[in-house]
């Protein structure tokens, strides 16, 4: 047995031990590029059947969903998407990006909790299960049952990031019981106020309702993040950064990314559908405002059926650096109007993993861009 001094002095080494340089060091949407999480397909299981997720989805969307519920999405809706995703990757390689990938995972397996059971979706999308911050790594707390469980399939990268440097936190996780819906929405028709399924419970978010720009993070209250979640995100960062809150007139609001996307310092793309230009909040006054051009129509009519992100996917883009962005190549009228701001856009297909959740930013989630905290707003 060790005597009490040198019971101290290994302490106090272990105190001035070196923390390893953090491979997770990402602060905004534009900085280069240089290492990046792209979700999978395998195993995706069409979501269990809840109120939480037919009205996140366009109506005809939900029909399907219903029917579909718990079972394997067809080979014919997974085979395109998956050739889109495997080109996706080998384009991120070819411009010298690091690209990691998830556990494949069995998501019809059922599990539950005390309260409830379901099956789970899939793992196409960590831009919603975690949030990067600088050398943080937050997973969140999200409101679908058959998401509770979706960042295992991350955990042996967590594991490697937190071992190397990483700090690596969890939001408290939720009970997702009933008394987090509201048994009496129903989505608010034309020219109705926005209103919202999730209640003030307890604390949930998914971090796509987010976007960064350095210390200051914009988000949008949706059906999927509440008051609570914005507030748990805002306290748990603390004064060093500022959460302005985006206002929607989505009538079935779910994250940011079709509605309001940082591009570039100064820069920020908007939907005219759900953005009011002013009732932007009064530290974007001197950004530039780029209203999306409506998006080109979806010919394919399974595609039309079966997306679950609705028609504003043309702006689910992926900037490289300040200047580089890739974009769905199907999109022309977005590709013409980001090269006319400026910016160099990189064509690439992805039109069909829409109904797994989304495009090239949903698909993603920064780990690693070259550049540190700043602020970027007045």
């Amino acid at each position: 047995m060790s005597d009490p001094v040198t019971a101290a002095n290994e302490d106090r080494a272990g105190e001035d031990a070196e923390i390893p340089h953090s491979p997770v060091s990402s602060h905004n949407e534009w900085d280069p590029l240089e290492e990046v999480l792209v979700g999978r397909l395998d195993g995706a299981t069409t979501p269990s059947r809840h109120p939480v997720v037919s009205c996140n989805v366009p109506p005809w969307a939900a029909r399907v969903q219903r029917l579909a519920a718990g079972l394997r999405y067809p080979r014919a809706m997974i085979g395109p998407a998956q050739e889109e995703l495997e080109q996706f990757v080998t384009l991120l390689q070819s411009l010298g990006i690091s690209v990691t990938r998830p556990d494949p995972v069995d998501h019809r397996r059922r599990f539950s909790t005390p309260d409830w059971s379901s099956r789970g979706f899939c793992n196409t999308c960590p831009r919603d299960s975690m949030l990067v911050i600088g050398d943080e790594i937050i997973e969140t707390p999200m409101a679908w049952p058959s998401r509770y469980f979706e960042t295992h399939s991350y955990r042996a990268l967590l594991k490697d990031y937190f071992r190397r440097g990483a700090r690596w936190t969890a939001a408290p996780k939720p009970q997702l019981t009933d008394e987090l819906y509201d048994p009496g929405y129903r989505p608010p028709g034309p020219g109705e106020p926005v209103r919202y399924i999730l209640t003030e419970f307890e604390p949930v978010f998914d971090a796509a309702d987010f976007v960064r720009a350095g210390r200051d993070l914009f988000v949008t209250r949706s059906n999927v993040t509440n008051r609570l979640g914005i507030e748990w995100v805002r306290r748990h960062l603390g004064p060093g950064y500022r959460v302005h809150e985006i206002e929607s007139r989505c009538r079935t609001p779910m994250h940011i990314d079709t509605t309001f996307m940082l591009l570039a310092p100064g820069k920020v793309l908007v939907n005219p559908e759900y953005i009011d230009v002013d009732r932007l909040p009064d530290i974007l006054r001197t950004w530039d405002i780029l209203v999306a051009p409506p998006p080109d129509p979806i010919r394919d009519p399974l595609l039309r059926v079966t997306s679950l992100c609705g028609k504003w996917l043309s702006m689910n883009v992926l900037m490289i650096d300040e200047k580089r962005v890739i974009a769905e190549r199907h999109h022309t009228a977005m590709l013409r109007a980001l090269e006319k701001w400026g910016f160099d856009p990189v064509p690439c297909d992805l039109l069909h993993y829409a109904p797994f959740g989304g495009s090239f930013h949903c698909a993603t989630l920064d780990i690693r861009r070259r550049g540190g905290l700043e602020s970027y707003v007045e």
